[in-house]
């Protein structure tokens, strides 16, 4: 059993344990809400977050990314016959730093898709909202940006963009137990936070693994993605004509839910360390699950997104580099050894034992009126 180290206490640990204490144990979803998302003590939301103390995204390996993105995003504006306006959306934005990366490029290097572009950065975080404003505000003056709490009620045209958001979104936990799912639980045990089983607390939760035709294992752990399942299900009906791109490390169902992970993917990453200790800080730790992409497809055609590709992102990236022989990879002037160390960033981007293969890449499309 699970349970919170007495030397490494905070704020957000108290107050949880008084409320269990008061009213009974949470779900780990509400736990994984609160340790990420409080107003005050949230990982993501407390305004002394630095997460590249505690990990590494692509974002951060070389300004490719997200060149290479806003190619995509061209080729998107062009499928759709050039619409005068092109809104990307981008949920869970952070600090904007891929959306400075798309725009910058895009105003360097494809004027006409830049000229109709409306790019969102969507963050729940007021603290990093307010990073857009040195971020983006070139592209803001000129119209070509805004920032959001929320994403906007409807997308006439364009695409709904996620870097990394779902497997930061909260999950139940279950284990398999004398044939039938119990789900775990934080409770109390001598004062600290830790792990309780209990009967499911929503039908939706076996729902969940039977829609994927998923059984699960004497003793295995999983996650059910609840709260994904309904973001997508429902965000994707804000898009009247145009795509959804999914970028997050993960796998279909089959993989997820197989035989190598008895113990689901839940983990928990502290200065560039990765371990199963869920209740150590809560709220200065992040908590991160797997996406499962059989889960997005399945909720996203509730939406009525239609899946164009699933394809790990070395495929993705390479196929958009390849057009041009990688040259959006450097910049003017640079000398060989600056050169060479961007094409080690990319590297990292598109190598099978790096995130080229764990970071997979899910495309879909909605067809709508004009």
């Amino acid at each position: 059993m699970r349970t919170a180290s007495p030397a490494l206490e905070t704020p957000l640990a108290r107050e949880l344990a008084a409320r269990i204490a008061e009213h009974g144990p949470i779900t780990f979803a509400e736990y994984m809400e609160a340790c990420l998302y409080h107003p005050q003590h949230g990982y993501y939301t407390r305004a002394t977050n630095d997460r590249a103390r505690d990990y590494y995204t692509s974002v951060d390996a070389h300004p490719i990314f997200g060149r290479l993105i806003a190619r995509r995003l061209d080729r998107m504006w062009r499928e759709l016959d050039h619409p005068a306006k092109f809104t990307v959306v981008e949920a869970g934005a952070g600090a904007g730093k891929l959306a400075a990366h798309i725009l910058d490029f895009a105003k360097a290097k494809l004027p006409g898709f830049y000229a109709a572009v409306e790019y969102v950065a969507t963050e729940r975080s007021a603290w990093s909202r307010t990073q857009h404003e040195e971020l983006l505000r070139s592209h803001m003056e000129r119209g070509r940006a805004k920032s959001a709490a929320e994403l906007p009620m409807k997308i006439p045209a364009g695409c709904l963009l996620s870097n990394e958001l779902f497997d930061a979104m909260p999950v139940h936990r279950v284990v398999q137990v004398n044939g039938e799912l119990r789900e775990i639980y934080v409770g109390l045990e001598g004062g600290r936070l830790a792990d309780q089983r209990e009967p499911l607390s929503s039908p939706r939760i076996g729902g969940y693994f039977s829609r994927q035709g998923v059984a699960l294992r004497p003793g295995q752990h999983a996650e059910a993605a609840l709260a994904a399942c309904d973001w997508i299900a429902a965000a994707t009906r804000h898009i009247e004509r145009g795509f959804a791109l999914t970028i997050d490390y993960g796998y279909a169902a089959r993989e997820l839910f197989n035989e190598q992970r008895m113990k689901g993917t839940l983990l928990a990453y502290r200065d560039h360390r990765v371990s199963e200790d869920f209740y150590a800080v809560p709220g200065e730790q992040d908590l991160t699950a797997h996406a499962n992409f059989t889960a997005l497809e399945m909720w996203g055609a509730d939406g009525g997104l239609k899946v164009v590709s699933l394809e790990p992102q070395s495929k993705f990236l390479l196929e958009l580099g390849r057009e041009n022989e990688f040259a959006d990879l450097y910049e003017p002037g640079q000398c060989e050894t600056e050169k060479l160390r961007a094409q080690v960033q990319l590297s990292h981007l598109i190598h099978p034992e790096g995130m080229g293969e764990t970071f997979q890449v899910l495309t879909q499309k909605k067809i709508g009126s004009r």
